[in-house]
């Protein structure tokens, strides 16, 4: 009996991706450009760029987790002397700036997109409901998540990895302004850090690695 053919279309940009879903993480410095501080408009204009690309090149469902250490960093305002619970609520809100800019940017060209966030503000975006983000995703939309996980003590990065597993994300790609990889210590303070290319869970536990 002949197999039956593939019906399946090959993806637009006729290149086959290694995973069908990603979690896309965006420090908040990420949409400051090089003043680390705000927003730039130009830096926005090309992340959104990047992200229509790589969504058509692929035909990958990508999800998009924001920072906001550009306009404000909970851990800052604790060191001022502010309830570190309070400064990092401060911080979730300036996440929603971020991901408010990035959607009208995607929007603007040609890309339909979703906020949701953890901390519920119906006037400006959707609150974050896992089967409903899927489906945005499913049918072609780039789904942004702001707000954290809308619980102090808690960083973006946390919100991505999470997120991606709730999602089935099939990987985390990290955009931090200054940083190309994992190091053994901060790059920007100690001379002697090393990159590594690749690192299991276990050896991040065993060498203390932060």
């Amino acid at each position: 009996m002949p197999a039956e053919e593939d019906q399946t279309e090959p993806p637009r940009g006729g290149k086959t991706p290694r995973w069908s879903r990603v979690m896309l993480k965006l420090s908040g410095e990420a949409f400051a450009g090089e003043t680390g501080n705000g927003l730039d408009g130009d830096v926005v204009n090309r992340l959104a760029a990047e992200i229509i690309e790589a969504k058509s090149t692929f035909d990958v469902d990508i999800a998009v987790v924001v920072g906001g250490g550009n306009i404000w960093r909970g851990m800052s305002g604790e060191g001022a002397g502010m309830d570190r619970a309070q400064a990092d609520y401060m911080g979730m809100l300036a996440t929603v700036i971020n991901a408010l800019a990035l959607q009208e940017t995607l929007e603007r060209l040609g890309q339909p997109t979703r906020v949701q966030t953890a901390i519920h503000m119906s006037q400006v975006a959707e609150p974050y409901i896992r089967r409903r983000a899927i489906r945005h995703l499913e049918k072609g939309r780039v789904v942004i998540f702001a707000a954290g996980t809308g619980n102090p003590y808690f960083t973006t990065d946390t919100t991505a990895a999470l997120r991606a597993v709730e999602l089935d994300a099939g990987a985390i790609l990290m955009g931090k302004s200054g940083t190309d990889g994992v190091y053994t210590a901060d790059p920007r303070t100690d001379p002697d850090a090393e990159l590594l290319s690749e690192v299991s869970f276990m050896e991040v536990l065993q060498r203390g690695l932060g």
